[in-house]
């Protein structure tokens, strides 16, 4: 993948301001946009964009196709008539900076309802044809997801191995008849992801137009209670009442003393390879209709994960068995041609892990926060970054890199300021000027550190399953003086737009033409 030297922001859209408690796909993600273009920086990295389950987990959703309805924005649905103003009176008073799941889906649910209501009223004809295109077009994901959304919704949110027999194990009779008598239901999980389809491809078609290009994610894994399972049972390792017999995880590690118990099932991959990956590459082709790069998550699975008995409470025992190995980005290459992938390898990473990124030209990630716990040998110092890597201060699993300085060991304190020949006083500013002006192509780092906030406003703590994704911007806290901040670092490091590079210097010619220059 080629990389130009470029910089980004890291943020889920959930993160955004608004009035309806969780940040959406309206004005404010457009003002956010204009904000990245403002400050000449050319990637808007988000989180996986499905619809999230319990915990409120975007990386725990029930499809890996769907968006996230909680995202559709309110606003824009007024504007589209879809929504009347009365519709909005009843809107309860949400946190500023922190999303409150449980009400803010009871809001929205209700709010998508009146809706579907009014759109099944007006019906004008612009919209029932494009719905109707959509439905075809991706009807291979949807049927099956709407079905199982309203299947969920008649047995009290419950998961698919707790409903009756028959469902659970999709007899079809009986899910014919479900279909039949559920039309509605059915119909209104179609519409919900029409609109989200609507709304966020209007949203990165206007970053398109901006420069500004968007980070993806996928994660390795999904979620036992997922359509995706319920409806391909066949390509998981499941028993014959479809539950797993070993889960996902990793071993004890930096983030967890006793490893990470994730519990998605896994890919019977011999079944994958079988039929040429056609799941995995319908799946990676449905999120680069949405995004421009993908951040393919925890890399090293794909060349060797680690397995867990089912039922274990931690993830401290289990084996690591082979996964498929280069003949999957073969197969993936074959289909896209140039693999726009960021290749998530931290964790332990073996010779293999190493080759299979190399052999495929794929950028690795450097973790900056990472980097002060051993000498300056350290691979995830800037003087040590190969020029074909993705460097980030933290991630979305990292504390903010005010949180990680003022928690840290005063001996990787020490050896940080030592190293960024700073004072420690302004420490998120100072890993991002340190980080900017390394070697990697492209750098990012989460909003969080560009606004210097501490450990209250971490996004996530892995192995924690609750009290996570819950934070939000501040509405006023994108100022003239953040905008002027960010534009003259990634001015001083290069990492401007080509465009706006070639006017600065035609402006910088003008100011000096005539000039005498000093020797």
């Amino acid at each position: 993948m080629k990389q130009q030297r470029a910089s980004g922001i890291l943020l889920h859209p959930t993160s955004l301001p608004g009035p309806d408690g969780i940040g959406d796909l309206g004005p404010e993600a457009y003002r956010w946009i204009d904000f990245l273009a403002r400050t000449g920086t050319q990637f808007w990295q988000v989180l996986p964009l499905g619809p999230t389950g319990y915990g409120d987990s975007p990386y725990q959703c029930f499809s890996a196709f769907a968006g996230n309805p909680y995202i559709i924005s309110a606003a824009r649905l007024l504007d589209q008539g879809l929504l009347k103003k009365s519709d909005l009176a009843d809107r309860p008073d949400f946190p500023i900076e922190k999303v409150d799941y449980g009400p803010v889906i009871e809001w929205k649910i209700k709010l998508l309802k009146r809706s579907y209501k009014q759109f099944r009223s007006i019906k004008q004809k612009k919209y029932l044809d494009t719905f109707s295109s959509f439905k075809e077009s991706q009807k291979e994901w949807l049927e099956p997801f709407a079905t199982f959304m309203a299947i969920k919704a008649e047995h009290g949110n419950a998961s698919w191995s707790e409903w009756p027999e028959s469902l659970r194990k999709r007899d079809p009779e009986i899910l014919k008849a479900f279909i039949a008598e559920h039309q509605e239901d059915i119909e209104f999980q179609n519409y919900l992801q029409f609109i989200f389809n609507e709304q966020w491809q209007g949203l990165r078609s206007y970053a398109k137009k901006k420069g500004i290009r968007i980070i993806g994610d996928i994660p390795i894994f999904v979620a036992y209670d997922s359509a995706d399972v319920w409806a391909n049972k066949e390509l998981f390792y499941l028993d014959q009442e479809g539950l797993p017999t070993v889960v996902a995880g990793v071993p004890p590690d930096y983030f967890s003393r006793t490893g990470q118990l994730w519990g998605n099932p896994l890919y019977k991959w011999d079944l994958h390879k079988k039929n040429n990956y056609q799941w995995w590459l319908k799946r990676m082709a449905s999120v680069l209709n949405q995004v421009d790069i993908i951040r393919l998550d925890h890399f090293r699975g794909f060349e060797a994960y680690w397995e867990i008995p089912f039922g274990n409470e931690t993830a401290e025992e289990g084996r690591w068995v082979k996964g498929p190995g280069q003949d999957f980005f073969s197969a993936v290459k074959t289909q896209l041609g140039e693999l726009p992938i960021i290749a998530e390898d931290l964790g332990v990473i073996t010779t293999e892990v190493k080759q299979m990124r190399d052999d495929f030209n794929l950028p690795g990630m450097k973790i900056l926060q990472f980097a002060f716990a051993s000498d300056p040998d350290d691979d995830f110092l800037p003087h040590n970054y190969p020029v074909n890597c993705v460097a980030y201060t933290g991630t979305h699993d990292n504390d903010t890199t005010l949180g990680w300085y003022t928690s840290a060991p005063e001996r990787e304190k020490d050896f940080c300021r030592r190293y960024l020949a700073r004072s420690g006083n302004d420490i998120s500013w100072s890993m991002i000027r340190t980080l900017w002006r390394s070697t990697a192509a492209w750098v990012l780092s989460p909003m969080q550190d560009f606004l210097s906030l501490g450990n209250w406003a971490r996004m996530n703590y892995p192995g924690n399953a609750s009290g996570n994704w819950g934070w939000r911007i501040h509405p006023d806290a994108i100022n003239e003086s953040l905008v002027n901040r960010l534009h003259e670092t990634n001015y001083l490091y290069g990492r401007l737009p080509e465009d706006e590079k070639e006017s600065i210097r035609k402006k910088l010619e003008e100011q000096t033409s005539g000039q005498v220059m000093p020797h």
